[in-house]
């Protein structure tokens, strides 16, 4: 009697098997931390935040003629920003990536004027994010 012979995998599935896995341990030790998304949610509301507050002029005409440079004045404000999105945002981590959901705003700034709200879900992989979806509610004068 023979004994059965041992089949190898062929060069091509081992290599296959070898690429996913160091595709996937690669994925895993780039998936972006919580402080790497704070800086990009700070730099990210600054652009949002500058778009609505200073180009769509949602600010009332008494604080526009007081705030002579609003971008400026939001771009150094990137660092807060950060800080508070780290406050209000939620990270589902799967290993190989993070999906990050970051809700703020929506406050009474004064008596009569509400800062407008943005969310905005973003895909970290690879060292890298990736903005599904961002949205604001505009603020408002009352």
């Amino acid at each position: 009697m023979t004994s059965p012979r041992r089949r190898w995998p062929s060069a091509t599935a081992a290599a296959s098997v070898l690429v996913v896995a160091g595709s996937g341990a690669a994925l895993f030790l780039t998936n972006p931390t919580r402080e790497d998304y704070g800086a990009f949610a700070g730099q990210t509301l600054v652009k949002l935040a500058t778009e609505e507050i200073c180009e769509r002029q949602t600010l009332p005409l008494v604080l526009q003629l007081w705030i002579s440079d609003c971008p400026r004045l939001i771009a150094d404000q990137e660092q807060s920003l950060a800080l508070l999105a780290d406050q209000f945002t939620r990270r589902w981590n799967v290993g190989l990536a993070s999906v990050y959901v970051t809700e703020v705003g929506g406050q009474n700034l004064l008596p009569a004027l509400r800062l407008p709200r943005y969310t905005v879900t973003s895909l970290a992989i690879a060292g890298q994010f990736l903005v599904l979806n961002a949205h604001s509610e505009p603020g408002k004068l009352e």
